[in-house]
């Protein structure tokens, strides 16, 4: 129902900040809550920050909360995550994923993006 592609990846050195874009391309984009996730090397696929469809309501995992910042522009197709004060555990692949409902469960998304690698050196 909708096609995801994230930029904005890269390497920064730790205390730094970093901006992931979302883009969508489908139909109905703001009925779809958007989450992010993220996947280190050897480890599960997990939660980073979800947002709903009208972008008034936002949750975060707490390994995250109070640096990192989710967004949308609903009139753009965009999502987008804003990391600052980034820490080495922040390295993984970052992906962002489709909802109808909104959820911090994986199974609860039906769409994927590609991903996107960010790498915070020490």
């Amino acid at each position: 129902q909708v096609q995801l592609a994230e930029s904005g990846g890269g390497l920064v050195q730790a205390g730094g900040s970093l901006r992931l874009s979302c883009a969508a391309s489908g139909r109905t984009f703001s009925m779809y809550a958007m989450g992010w996730f993220r996947q280190a090397p050897g480890k599960e696929r997990e939660f980073v920050a979800v947002i709903s469809g009208s972008g008034f309501t936002k949750n975060y995992a707490d390994s995250v909360k109070g640096r990192f910042t989710i967004s949308r522009e609903n009139a753009k197709n965009l999502v987008y995550l804003q990391m600052n004060s980034l820490i080495p555990e922040d390295t993984a692949f970052y992906y962002c994923a489709a909802s109808k409902t909104f959820s911090r469960y994986l199974a609860s998304y039906d769409s994927w993006g590609q991903g996107t690698q960010v790498t915070v050196s020490s």
